[in-house]
């Protein structure tokens, strides 16, 4: 656990502390620090934030490493989380790791899974230098629903942000996430086509089985790179009868899966 390796005292000792309220506890200190990537990366750790979203992540599997509740929300955690896991805290401590304007009261840190093995990647979504953490967490959130299978992220933001996290509410659970660079995609995607999403000159969604493609979707500001372009196989384009030039990325990305996995009869 997070607490037995970052703390100093015998683990005894630790199992014993129920309660923190200061700022400055260590534990405290190293948790903010994961709002970061860099330190993310350095402790193999994720948040995961509300009842819903850390109850997600336990029942797919993934490892706890410390659970932190306030008062309030204590039973209803300790349901799911053994009670030498759960470490209490007052308000202003738990605001001050949460990531959430209006805080749950109940947190949580989890081991960020491996990379899976290429040979595992499937049909699905490809992310690509998506910036925005509510953009990407929307569009996995839709992915998963859907049953998209696959998610690769290509450059931008971590998937395993905070706020990504949150914006899924638990549903990155629920897929496989890739982490690649654009040449690895290209190396690993084998015979799965590339079908990029683009403001204009594309096919409408109807044209494509998305089931059986990589949909590619771009960079909120920029789209897709040109030279990551001409390395697709197919275009889409979603038809703006309304003299709008684009939509939101997350939006325009939830539009084309629904209309492509689940077509109107």
């Amino acid at each position: 656990m997070l607490i037995m390796r970052l703390h100093k005292k015998p683990c005894k000792e630790i199992l014993k502390m129920k309660y923190i309220t200061s700022r400055y506890n260590p534990i405290i200190k190293k948790i903010i620090e994961l709002k970061t990537a860099k330190k993310r990366l350095e402790y193999g750790l994720f948040i995961a934030e509300g009842y819903r979203t850390i109850t997600t992540f336990l029942h797919h599997g993934y490892q706890l490493d410390a659970a932190f509740t306030t008062q309030k929300g204590h039973s209803i955690l300790q349901s799911h989380i053994q009670n030498n896991e759960i470490i209490l805290l007052d308000d202003h401590t738990m605001g001050l790791i949460s990531s959430s304007t209006t805080p749950s009261g109940m947190l949580a840190l989890f081991k960020i899974p491996k990379t899976p093995e290429p040979h595992l990647l499937t049909p699905g979504i490809v992310l690509a230098q998506i910036q925005d953490p509510g953009n990407m967490g929307t569009i996995i959130r839709t992915a998963a629903a859907l049953a998209v299978p696959s998610i690769v992220i290509v450059e931008g933001c971590d998937p395993w942000n905070p706020k990504v996290v949150q914006a899924t509410a638990g549903s990155l659970a629920l897929v496989t996430v890739f982490s690649w660079t654009w040449q690895q995609l290209l190396d690993y995607k084998k015979n799965i086509p590339l079908c990029a999403l683009t403001v204009s000159d594309g096919q409408p969604p109807q044209k494509y089985n998305l089931k059986e493609q990589l949909f590619v979707v771009g960079n909120e500001a920029h789209g897709l790179p040109e030279e990551w372009q001409q390395q697709c196989d197919h275009f889409l384009t979603l038809p703006m009868p309304g003299n709008t030039e684009s939509l939101n990325a997350a939006i325009a990305a939830a539009i084309t899966l629904y209309i492509t996995y689940q077509p109107l009869s």
